[in-house]
């Protein structure tokens, strides 16, 4: 049986970014259901510090990385939707997109469109399909309409971004918070109709003078633990709490019964892969974000790339909020 050289980002145990290392490691034939991929870029994202550090238990050994884009090598019984020499991106479980070729399944795996290169296919698959799920799928009661007020938090990160310019194409008036004045006019420039800095202002008090005192409809959290209790307070009454991170740590336990005297509330913990576990599902969520793309209504930001070997400073900036938009690796 054939094996193909590979170099990738290992991990023995949980813990700090010295744990990554890089290590040579042989990439086989596909298997029914699978493909052999080559990366010409990977895409990083917040869920790696996650899986990295414990917070998000994996069994070890374990290769990080959960999105790339490259050129379908070998293809294996069953899969029909690729061919060999098939530009592709995905985002996908299991992990391991932190190299340069791997087999994978290949049900996550979309054809990525002319129109879109590399490095914007790895940068964009799992914040892009995270950013369609949230405004098109995790909705408040009565859905959506354009004019409608929505709260994001860390709205200068990557699916920050994403989520800023297609609310704005949908008509929405996106409330953007982040860490700091040029993190917040970065929002504003992508399409936030408001920016609150929640490390100089009081984002409760900004969103209650922005809204009328009426408070949003939905609020998308990725932050977790430090904005959690204040984000209940902004919603207006049947309001939805879209929990889908935990850059500031998890959400503490809390009692169900506070959400009825705050405005019979709704609470909602999402997560990107149960709405592709298939390859119908999949292909939808894609397909939305590929046209956003295309059309121009929606532009993916790289403010950071790595070489492979530089993984650990990447993920050190990542976890000191330096970054802004979409970080990638190169290979």
């Amino acid at each position: 049986m054939s094996s193909f050289p590979s170099r990738a980002i290992c991990i023995g145990q949980h813990g700090g970014v010295e744990q990554m290392k890089l290590v040579n490691v042989t990439v086989g034939e596909p298997g029914a259901g699978e493909i052999r991929i080559r990366h010409h870029a990977v895409g990083l994202n917040f869920i790696d510090v996650y899986q990295r550090s414990g917070l998000y238990q994996l069994p070890m050994p374990l290769q990080l990385g959960m999105e790339a884009a490259g050129v379908v090598e070998a293809v294996g019984a069953g899969v029909t939707h690729l061919q060999v020499g098939d530009r592709a991106a995905y985002a996908s479980q299991p992990p391991g997109s932190y190299c340069e070729r791997r087999v994978m399944p290949a049900k996550c795996v979309c054809k990525l469109p002319e129109a879109i290169s590399f490095e914007t296919g790895a940068a964009m698959m799992l914040k892009g399909m995270t950013a369609q799920y949230l405004l098109k799928r995790t909705l408040p009661q009565g859905g959506l309409q354009a004019g409608d007020f929505v709260l994001f938090h860390a709205a200068a990160g990557g699916v920050g971004l994403i989520a800023c310019q297609w609310a704005r194409a949908m008509g929405l008036q996106l409330i953007g918070t982040a860490g700091s004045d040029a993190k917040c006019a970065l929002a504003k420039a992508h399409g936030a109709a408001h920016v609150i800095n929640y490390a100089s202002e009081d984002f409760l008090a900004r969103v209650k003078e922005i809204t009328g005192g009426k408070g949003v409809k939905v609020v998308y959290d990725s932050v977790g633990k430090d904005t959690w209790d204040k984000s209940l307070d902004c919603l207006s009454p049947f309001g939805l709490m879209a929990s889908f991170g935990n850059a500031s740590g998890p959400v503490a336990p809390f009692a169900p019964g506070i959400l009825g005297p705050k405005g019979s509330l709704y609470v909602t913990r999402q997560t990107l892969f149960t709405h592709i576990a298939t390859r119908e599902g999949t292909q939808a969520v894609a397909d939305d974000l590929f046209e956003a793309v295309t059309s121009g209504k929606v532009t993916i930001r790289i403010d950071q790339r790595y070489a492979l070997e530089d993984v650990q400073q990447a993920h050190r900036d990542l976890e000191a909020r330096k970054t802004t938009g979409c970080t990638i690796l190169t290979l």
